[in-house]
């Protein structure tokens, strides 16, 4: 597909769907870190989803070969990649789903700071300016609660770098010459990278295996399998074909989803300031997204 200026309906429909298959992964690692260690668990799910992409770029006859330019890009994507999960799955081993979700998916608040300087084509405008100071309101809010179930302060400012580091792919992604890397290649840099970093780290960070039962076991392959080969797949396709900051923008929708599965799968008890936050950061990504004239 040409790349287009705007979200169209299959983008749409797309990306909601991501959404939800992301918000649905946060409970997944929560679920998966009773069985392991949450960088642990991070490494193998890198060193999996590898073996993965590799059969599938076999079956569908993808070539290997990264041009020599691409490689920096590709290997501080990579780097940014074991950050940003080393962070996201601490995270969501010492604090709530619906905690780390609402921090970690104010990404697109970070981007677009970015964006505003590095990506001529996506400047800052009024709308998306009292988005983003509706969003980090939100974010603010979030962690000036200290109240109800599993609160850390560590946690949260885990959540906040791991949303940083996504932003630092993104960029990476956009303005080096790993842009013009298919999908396929892009993802395979940054789980290439990570998972010997991961797993050469999660000793040094307590015991890496826990109580493991099947269901740990069950979580870890949905993750490798649908989440980071083939899920990261789709999402990088498709910011090949839409905007950076667009794309990213529909990750409101994550949040929102990762609270209410948190709440009905969990049982996780989210506090008024939380929904309060949940409302803001979402409410913000949208304003970031919308066009001037657009209901």
């Amino acid at each position: 597909m040409e790349r287009k200026d705007h979200i169209d309906t299959f983008g749409a429909a797309a990306l909601i769907a991501f959404a939800l298959h992301l918000a649905f992964n946060q409970v997944v690692i929560k679920v998966a870190s009773g069985g392991f260690s949450p960088v642990f668990q991070a490494g193998l799910r890198s060193a999996g989803a590898v073996v993965v992409l590799l059969i599938w770029m076999q079956l569908r006859g993808v070539s290997f070969k990264v041009p020599r330019n691409a490689w920096a890009g590709g290997i501080a994507a990579g780097l940014f990649f074991s950050l940003e999960f080393m962070f996201l799955f601490t995270a969501l081993d010492i604090t709530t789903v619906s905690r780390a979700s609402v921090i970690f998916y104010s990404m697109p608040v970070w981007l677009s700071l970015i964006a505003h300087v590095y990506f001529p084509g996506e400047r800052l405008t009024r709308l998306k300016v009292i988005g983003l100071v509706m969003a980090m309101s939100g974010v603010a809010l979030a962690l000036a609660d200290r109240s109800g179930g599993e609160v850390s302060w560590a946690g949260d400012l885990l959540a906040l770098a791991s949303a940083l580091c996504w932003a630092a792919i993104v960029v990476c992604v956009r303005s080096t010459p790993l842009s013009a890397v298919p999908p396929a290649q892009q993802l395979m840099f940054q789980i290439l990278v990570s998972a010997p970093i991961l797993l050469l780290i999660a000793p040094f960070l307590g015991p890496m295996i826990r109580d493991i039962q099947p269901i740990h076991i069950a979580a870890l392959l949905f993750q490798i399998i649908f989440i980071a080969s083939l899920g990261f797949l789709v999402w990088f396709w498709l910011m090949t074909i839409y905007p950076a900051s667009s794309v990213a923008s529909f990750s409101f929708l994550s949040p929102v989803f990762s609270v209410l599965l948190g709440w009905l799968l969990l049982a996780e008890d989210v506090a008024p300031s939380v929904w309060g936050a949940l409302v803001l950061v979402a409410s913000g990504i949208y304003m970031i997204n919308r066009k001037p004239g657009v209901v």
